[in-house]
């Protein structure tokens, strides 16, 4: 006996159809990052985001200028609904591209200070890196150190080694110091600190550490976290190399040690802005934070969270203050100023 297929079964039909469509799209609810920071930095902590939520991250990492320029070229077709950058400066230059949004989270406004995220709420910090001085104890006397400012002595003449002037941490540096002793001030500080160079800018921040444990120079500038990798690394040389050099926390007699950020931020067109809101609230969790410490040696941007061993190892320290925005405003001048210098 045939079935009689009637407008209204049609119509029950297309309704029960649409009803399950939505219902797996429901289900697969998902968020897509791009992303700076390498992959075993960050995934672990999207795994855990999804193992709890059931919001799958896709993710993608990359250069930090180039997957801004991506998002960029991408406009309003882009998939990308969270970036993901380190330091103020290249956060700021995000901003300024236009590719963020306004975070609406009273989470994060409560949670992270306020001078470690956009002041118009486009993005906030989510770990914090020090950079501070590294020295080798058995040529430096940490007494002669001070601040920033005196790495300029003649004292430390060839004696310092530091990454190029297109590093942005360098930049958000020089960006800081401008901020706090004026464009003259620094202009001659950076000139001076060029002539104590010990060699011509090479490397990463690692370098420069391997450089002091190996006698190419007695004193060096670099993030904290890089330290903590080598000190726990599973690779013998950067294990010793960490164990022949100390940390002095310059300027806290002062402004404090410069402090930089790890941010993120939802992009103009995201897709998925309540998913991208969750991921960021979770990334500032306090399991989040006190991941951060502990696995990649980073100190937590919210307060109140443990550290890890080997950043209690390294002792209290007194942080600047200054507020992230400025070490992005203070860019364009920082690079040009350490240019005019001779910093390569």
């Amino acid at each position: 006996m045939a079935i009689k297929i009637t407008p209204l079964k049609l119509a029950m039909a297309a309704i029960i159809s649409a009803s399950t469509l939505a219902g797996s799209f429901a289900q697969a609810a998902e968020v897509n990052i791009y992303s700076s920071r390498k992959q075993a930095l960050i995934k672990p902590l999207l795994d855990k985001f999804t193992e709890q939520t059931g919001i799958e991250v896709n993710l993608l990492t990359g250069n930090s200028d180039a997957l801004l320029s991506r998002l960029k070229a991408e406009g309003e077709n882009t998939p990308a609904d969270l970036f993901l950058t380190v330091d103020a400066g290249a956060l700021h230059r995000a901003v300024t591209a236009d590719v963020f949004q306004a975070i609406y989270s009273e989470f994060a406004h409560k949670t992270v200070p306020a001078h470690f995220r956009d002041s118009d709420d486009q993005w906030v910090g989510l770990s914090l890196r020090a950079r501070p001085i590294f020295y080798s104890p058995d040529r430096v006397d940490p007494s002669k150190l001070e601040n920033y400012m005196s790495l300029a002595d003649d004292q430390w003449q060839d004696r310092i080694c530091i990454r190029s002037s297109n590093n942005i941490y360098n930049q958000s540096l020089v960006a800081a110091l401008l901020d706090h002793y004026g464009e003259q001030k620094i202009m001659d500080w950076a000139k001076d600190l060029v002539d104590n160079f010990a060699r011509t800018p090479v490397g990463g921040d690692r370098d420069q550490i391997k450089g002091v444990a190996y006698g190419v120079c007695d004193i060096a500038v670099a993030n904290t976290y890089y330290f903590g990798h080598m000190l726990n690394s599973d690779q013998a040389e950067e294990r010793e190399a960490a164990e022949k050099v100390k940390i002095f926390w310059p300027a806290q007699n002062g402004n404090g040690t410069h402090v930089n950020v790890s941010g993120i931020g939802i992009t103009k067109h995201a897709k998925h802005v309540d998913e991208a809101t969750q991921l960021i609230e979770f990334l500032l969790s306090e399991a989040s934070q006190k991941w951060y410490a502990e696995a990649n040696y980073e100190y937590p941007v919210r307060e109140g969270v443990e550290w890890s061993e080997t950043l209690k190892q390294w002792g209290d320290f007194k942080q600047d203050d200054i507020s992230m925005d400025i070490l992005g405003e203070n860019n364009a001048e920082a690079v040009r100023l350490m240019n005019s210098a001779g910093w390569r």
